[in-house]
């Protein structure tokens, strides 16, 4: 595998760890969320990555992909994981890419995708139950896993400042590695 597909299998990875760290230890109501009317839900959000990265393999594989939304929210979260193993495994494989380059698929369909994970944690802390912040340059990102498990945090920040300026500590854990495990 070239070093550019490399680079996206990595941020594929990233995509992986970067959605279940707004899915971990979420309220059960989370993936029905709506901050305000017309906005996407964190359930749709998901079917909407999946979409996304669906139609980017598209340009691997040929055909035409237009998920249904899943019955439930833990299969939207297995199959959005599903897409992202199957993606990375096209791109490994070394088949030609159809109508399309690599910094093509990556500012778009899969910039797409990590742009969605940042608004999943954002609706978090509109949900009051904010994800705590880490060192993303030292997370345990690892190209070859893009399964619901992922790893805990490296290098969580002890405490940060929320958006009113106040100091906010990390919750005592119970070793579990998050809700979709």
């Amino acid at each position: 595998m070239d070093e550019k597909r490399q680079m996206l299998c990595h941020f594929l990875a990233a995509i992986a760890y970067r959605t279940q760290k707004a899915l971990r230890q979420a309220p059960d109501d989370f993936a029905t969320f709506r901050a305000v009317s017309g906005l996407r839900t964190p359930w749709e959000l998901l079917l909407h990555m999946t979409s996304v990265l669906g139609y980017a393999r598209t340009h691997l594989q040929g055909g035409v992909w237009r998920p249904e939304r899943s019955s439930d929210f833990e299969s939207e979260v297995a199959r959005l994981h599903e897409i992202l193993e199957g993606l990375r495994c096209e791109l490994a494989s070394d088949h030609p890419l159809i109508e399309t380059t690599p910094e093509r698929l990556l500012q778009g369909p899969l910039a797409d995708a990590m742009s969605h994970a940042g608004q999943l944690s954002m609706l978090r802390r509109l949900h009051g139950s904010p994800v705590p912040p880490e060192n993303f340059i030292v997370a345990d990102i690892d190209s070859e896993n893009l399964s619901v498990t992922q790893a805990d945090p490296v290098s969580p920040d002890a405490e940060w400042y929320d958006a009113e300026g106040n100091i906010q500590s990390r919750r005592p854990t119970t070793g579990h590695k998050g809700r979709h495990d």
